[in-house]
């Protein structure tokens, strides 16, 4: 270092500390500046005890304002705990609800017994009486309970003697909650034409199974009309207090497999408000569910508002037995909590697919194996349309050679017209109709829907194991990462890529027996069309790789036996004899001028007729252009 560099320094350090000792606050501003911060400090004071006071005044005035129900403002919460094989239903004195739900014989998210539906940090229900002077709401009230044995209680707020709201809890054998409730000696006190109580209900909904957006998509805030007919909030986006015109029987806080419903013996008023907010992934929720209800009330006391509470797994079965189990006699359609799709679909699943299923789990085989021995059921079911339909392509593959002679004259681009109708007039002279084996082909496509449906709502797969699969009833992860990334998520799923690869197998063996049976120009306008089914198994990946195990099995399985159907219908169909049946046909409508019938006739009509109507057009532009 030079003296320059050192005299610098020395400059610098020499301004420094005379700004320091310039600026520095004399005594009488550090002066000032204590005795601001001591009044800052006692403000602070001031404020804080005013806010006390105010809070104080505010309980006061509550209690006060609430004078009927003095002695039941303030106390210690106890808990009551009923149970039976099923489940296991913890209640509060404070608020006289359920405050936990334990669904017993069913694993939760840790693997542990029991799944939890909520506790008293994710749940809240309230009944608000109107009074002359207040309202009443039973969550700010501490209850006695009385009668307590391991399926009844019954919990008592008393205002003064002869005064005082009761509920009155009894757990069936399975999973329905009965409730009854009702006011003594408080009738005199109700606002005058009061006729209905208000009802809050909110719950945030737990995640349970592993795959957070997969089950989200089936975890729906669902009522059922008291005219007939179950309705759903969206799932995918946040609806608040969305306003339901009619009358409804009861609302379900729905998850994948797992519901909480509350029933009215009366069915709540129209005009309810029910709301439901998706919740973040990772936050262990999946939606924030809120009904806004009203109901009949008797003021009087003679009758009682009777409620039922479900709190149990989302099975078919079950669910319909809950209908007899009730004790209101309504046609509650519980069972439509398990989702089977659009009305076509829901047809398949209920008096198809559910029996079978249901007897094919009675006999105690891997659920795995269940999965492939429906899928080879309905392959058996479907062959006689699927062969028709291979047996319409191996007759036009056959004819390739006879349809390129007869059309050859056809290649212009203005003469696509004539040589569709040159090629209708050759499958008409062998009786052979293009259109047959589109149809046999579309009648499989509701099955493949149908258990779209039924596979991810079939509680019966949930945590059971299959080869590699640890739980059929969710994805199966070959390599997982943490962060999310977009369209994959945070996982591979190996089912998922078996059956897109098998799906890319089969479009190509697709696409090749197409291509066998194509004219002319035909083969090069199905080329968009090869990649398009080239692309689909890709789309599938980004689709199904969020899906359950058990669906992509399914599919899978469905596609390698599709696969084989098709290899072994090729490998066993004499094409050679196959053309000499077409040319026994041949003779035969030639003999007696039949032509092509049906769909097909149909289609070559309509296209004779476009052909005239062509003519014609042209015919009037040269008579114009002649003018």
């Amino acid at each position: 270092m030079n003296k320059n560099s050192v005299l610098g320094f020395v400059l610098i350090a020499a301004v420094l500390l005379f700004y320091t000792w310039w600026s520095r606050p004399s005594a009488e501003q550090i002066a000032e500046r204590a005795r601001a911060d001591s009044l800052e400090i006692v403000r602070q004071q001031q404020l804080i005890a005013a806010q006390e006071a105010e809070t104080a005044a505010a309980d006061t005035l509550a209690i006060d304002s609430t004078s009927l129900f003095h002695a039941c403002l303030a106390g210690e919460a106890q808990q009551v705990v009923l149970r039976n094989d099923k489940v296991e239903l913890t209640l509060s004195s404070k608020g006289a609800t359920v405050e936990r739900a334990v669904v017993k014989h069913y694993k939760n998210i840790r693997g542990n017994d029991g799944v939890i539906l909520f506790d008293e940090e994710t749940q809240r229900l309230d009944y608000t009486i109107a009074l002359k002077e207040t309202n009443i709401s039973t969550s700010d009230l501490y209850f006695t309970p009385t009668a307590v044995t391991d399926t009844t209680v019954t919990f008592v707020a008393e205002a003064s003697p002869g005064k005082m709201i009761a509920l009155e809890y009894t757990l069936g054998k399975s999973y329905l909650l009965h409730l009854s409730l009702r006011t003594l000696g408080l009738a005199p006190l109700v606002l005058p034409n009061t006729t209905s109580m208000d009802i809050n209900w909110r719950e945030r909904c737990a995640q349970q199974e592993k795959g957070h957006s997969f089950e989200n998509r089936y975890s729906k805030l669902t009522y059922h009309k008291v005219s007939g007919g179950t309705k759903k909030l969206s799932e995918t986006s946040e609806v608040k207090d969305k306003e339901i015109d009619d009358a409804i029987d009861w609302v379900a806080f729905k998850n994948q497999f797992f519901s909480a419903a509350m029933i009215s013996r009366d069915g709540f008023a129209e005009k309810a408000l029910l709301s439901s907010k998706p919740e973040e992934k990772g936050s262990g929720f999946l939606k924030d569910y809120e009904a806004k209800l009203k109901v009949p009330f008797d003021a009087t006391g003679k009758t009682a508002s009777d409620f039922e509470f479900y709190y149990g797994p989302n099975d078919f079965r079950l669910l319909q037995k809950t209908e007899k189990e009730s004790t209101f006699g309504k046609k509650l359609q519980m069972q439509r909590l398990v989702e089977l799709g659009w009305p076509l679909f829901r047809l398949i699943n209920r008096w198809f697919t559910i029996y079978v299923f249901d007897f094919l789990t009675s006999t105690g085989i891997p659920m795995g194996v269940v999965l492939i021995l429906i899928t080879l059921l309905l392959k058996v079911i479907t062959y006689p349309m699927v062969k028709k339909s291979y047996m319409s392509s191996a007759k036009m593959r056959v004819l390739k050679p006879k349809l390129e002679e007869a059309t050859k004259q056809y290649d212009g681009p203005d003469q696509q017209m004539q040589k569709q109708q040159a090629m209708m007039q050759e499958y008409a002279k062998y009786g052979v109709s293009p259109m047959a084996g589109c149809l046999p082909a579309l009648i499989q496509m509701p099955i493949w829907i149908a258990m779209f449906n039924f596979v991810p709502n079939a509680i019966k797969l949930r945590g059971e194991s299959f080869l590699w699969i640890s739980d059929l009833s969710t994805y199966d992860p070959i390599i997982e990462w943490h962060k999310n990334v977009w369209l994959i998520g945070d996982h591979l799923s190996l089912t998922c890529i078996l059956f897109c690869v098998g799906q890319l197998a089969y479009s190509w063996m697709t696409m090749k027996q197409q291509k066998d049976q194509m004219v002319g120009q035909q083969a090069d306008q199905m080329k968009m069309m090869q990649w398009m089914m080239m692309i689909m198994p890709l789309m599938f990946f980004f689709i199904f790789n969020d899906y359950s195990a058990g669906l992509n099995f399914y599919y899978f399985i469905s596609l390698f036996l599709s696969a084989v159907i098709m290899w072994a219908l090729r490998h066993f169909t004499d094409e050679e004899k196959l053309l000499a049946k077409l040319e026994e046909k041949y003779r035969a409508n030639k003999a007696s001028g039949k032509k092509l019938s049906g769909l097909a006739g149909r289609l070559q009509a309509m296209q004779e007729e476009q052909a005239r109507m062509e003519e014609k057009r042209k015919e009037l532009e040269r008579r114009r252009k002649g003018r």
